[in-house]
């Protein structure tokens, strides 16, 4: 039998390697302990923990789209508030006795997606630069479009989607001043999962504090293809901003603003294979007076005269590239062009954006052309561009004149 003493000292052998393995415990892993396990195991970190993939972070374009909610530099609601506070009265200078103005009404910021005939596709017409019909590709039932570099999309699956992203901020005034950006987005790309989620679009708008709103319509769902659709057509973007009107009025909940959205000026975005539609918009879209600026993102590809046409007979709209290695050829034959027309360039983003700006700034390496919407020579550029033209009273004068119909 264990004597009293005997059980004391067998309980404190048994106790020692537990402690010293709660010690190891509590010391952070070293690059050998890490290169150890990695021998043993046979893996590494990534094999471990692997990165998301990219259908794991964003819905398909089959999806539909959940509200928008904005977290970049939100601040954090307060903890149960006790009782919502009430705005004070505006008190307006007068020798009259005070005046008391009523608050317009609360709004929220608003992102949907809305069906419009006149948005690209689908497009039963011609190619333009080959006057040949854009789908040219028969398989049973089906018809496609057979691109550039030899692959078929089907017209059902690829050229289907007539949907146009719509973003009104909750602090947009229709009776100020205001501008309608049409974002013109690239390849392989869905309104939902990359403009909207990806590339924050309409929250670059937001932010800006420019009076603005956006549509983007979807061009080709997710595929290697700039084809422009009915933009291609004389007219074409006349007709879809005419047609927007309808919807901004209807959306931001007075159908009496219609008339206003029909004249608001416009600006353009193109990112990449965006350059085609922005391109064909300028030079037969119908709607050239309306235009008073267009922002290039890594998107000069080509139809360089189409462009250079376009800011040699508005002299009054500001013109931005910005361009990556991909680009600078044609950036830089753009550049040479319009300088042999004796139009002044600039190469640099620091400064006041003035009405005939025209503006090449080249990006430093590292930047990537997927990450080109939100990290360019600035961090959000598309922000960055609608708060300088918000800054410039110029432009504000500008939006605020009449604007014809066509020219």
């Amino acid at each position: 039998m264990r004597s009293p003493r005997g059980a004391r000292i067998a309980a404190v052998l048994l106790l020692i390697p537990l402690s010293l393995s709660l010690a190891q415990c509590g010391q952070a892993p070293n690059a050998d302990m890490l290169a150890a396990n990695t021998q043993a195991t046979g893996d590494t970190f990534e094999d471990r923990f692997p990165a998301p993939q990219f259908k794991d972070r964003f819905p398909t374009e089959k999806e539909s789209l959940v509200p928008y909610q904005r977290t970049a530099g939100a601040a954090p609601a307060p903890a149960q508030p006790a009782q919502k506070p009430v705005a004070p009265p505006v008190r307006v200078a007068s020798i009259s006795p005070t005046l008391t103005l009523p608050r317009p009404a609360e709004r929220e910021e608003l992102t949907t997606l809305v069906g419009m005939k006149s948005s690209a596709f689908p497009y039963f017409g011609n190619n333009p630069r080959t006057d040949a019909p854009f789908l040219n590709v028969g398989g049973g039932d089906r018809r496609g479009h057979r691109s550039l570099s030899g692959r078929v999309y089907w017209q059902n699956e690829t050229y289907n989607d007539n949907r146009v992203l719509v973003h009104v901020p909750e602090t947009f005034d229709v009776n100020k001043p205001g501008v309608i950006v049409v974002f013109f987005h690239g390849n392989g790309a869905t309104l939902e999962r990359d403009v909207r989620d990806r590339q924050l679009v309409p929250q670059q708008i937001t932010d800006s504090g420019a009076n603005a709103v956006l549509l983007a319509p979807q061009m080709a769902v997710d595929a290697a293809d700039s084809s422009a659709g009915k933009f291609w057509q004389p007219g074409g973007f006349k007709r879809f901003l005419d047609e927007s009107a309808h919807h901004l009025a209807r959306l931001y909940g007075d159908p009496k603003s219609e008339p206003v959205f029909a004249n608001m000026p416009v600006v353009i975005i193109g990112y990449s294979g965006g350059f085609l539609p922005t391109a064909w918009s300028l030079e037969v879209g119908g709607a050239t007076s309306r235009v008073r600026g267009v922002l290039l993102l890594d998107a000069v590809y080509g139809e360089l005269d189409k462009f250079a046409s376009w800011i040699e007979k508005n002299r009054t709209g500001f013109f931005i590239s910005s361009y990556t290695h991909y680009t600078k050829p044609h950036d830089r034959e753009l550049m040479s062009m319009l300088r042999n027309k004796g139009i002044a360039v600039s190469e640099s983003m620091e400064g006041p954006l003035r009405p005939g700006s025209v503006v090449f700034v080249q990006t430093r390496d590292g930047i990537t052309h997927r990450s080109y919407v939100t990290q360019a020579w600035t961090e959000f550029p598309i922000k960055q561009v609608l708060s300088k033209m918000a800054a410039a009273s110029a432009f504000t004068r500008m939006a605020s004149a009449p604007t014809s119909a066509s020219r």
